[in-house]
């Protein structure tokens, strides 16, 4: 059991990350990030 969980878990995250990339969720996350480091340099 101990050395299936890991391997379990890494298709988990992996499947969790395909469905998120499917759904575009990167673009929402670029645009978030964009801001933040306009507000850190003081132009946004």
């Amino acid at each position: 059991m101990k050395r299936i969980l890991p391997w379990v878990l890494l298709a988990l995250f992996a499947g969790m990350m395909a469905a998120g990339l499917l759904l575009g969720e990167y673009r929402a996350v670029l645009e978030k990030a964009v801001t933040v480091c306009l507000d850190c340099i003081g132009i946004g």
